[in-house]
């Protein structure tokens, strides 16, 4: 098989990334978010807050770890993040990745599975402004969605501030204090209890 025949097979195969459903609702719409348009929005996202990364990023590196970063979920699934993975699950998600990944060519196979691992570490500045602005759709979603993600899964604020302060701060400090001020406002309105 060509190279470009693996391309468009691997094309094919991840549009199954459509299917996945996650946690939260996109703000406005009455339906579960799919982790394919998760992986466009927060590329989208990086894109227009890339100046406001903590360390000098490579944004385009930023933008390829953020469209691959859940490919993993094809097979596994979506995990909410207020519930740690188990050994199980990411062993799972990684299997899947690398399932996927293998239809590539060896090179961009390599290529995507380093980038991967490199967000999975969260280390490198690109790496922590990637996993940053990961964690930014749901809190809006739930921010503007009345809490619905939040109050169906009977997540706290202690837990929304543990789980996402550290995470967005390392990546942003701006972007964490914007973010701050509004959970402090989902709090005021009760959507986040």
């Amino acid at each position: 098989m060509s190279d470009i025949e693996k391309i468009i097979e691997f094309v094919i195969e991840i549009e199954r990334l459509k299917a996945v459903l996650r946690q939260t609702k996109p703000v406005g719409i009455n339906r579960y978010e799919n982790s394919a348009e998760h992986s466009w929005h927060v590329s989208l996202i990086a894109l227009m807050l890339k100046d406001y990364a903590n360390e000098r990023i490579d944004i385009s590196r930023v933008v390829k770890m953020l469209l691959i970063h859940d490919l993993g979920e094809i097979g596994a699934g979506d995990q909410i993040v207020y519930q740690p993975l188990t050994d199980e699950q990411q062993s799972s998600e990684t299997q899947s990745l690398a399932q996927t990944l293998s239809i590539l060519p060896d090179k961009l196979s390599a290529e995507f599975i380093a980038l991967w691992e490199e967000f999975e570490e969260g280390v490198s500045p690109d790496a922590k402004f990637a996993k940053a602005i990961d964690r930014v759709p749901p809190l809006l979603h739930n921010i503007y969605g009345n809490g619905h993600s939040w109050q169906k899964h009977n997540i706290s604020k202690e837990q929304v501030f543990t789980v996402n302060s550290e995470k967005i701060a390392s990546g942003s400090h701006k972007l964490w204090s914007t973010i701050e001020k509004k959970l402090h406002e989902a709090i005021e309105s009760g959507a986040l209890k």
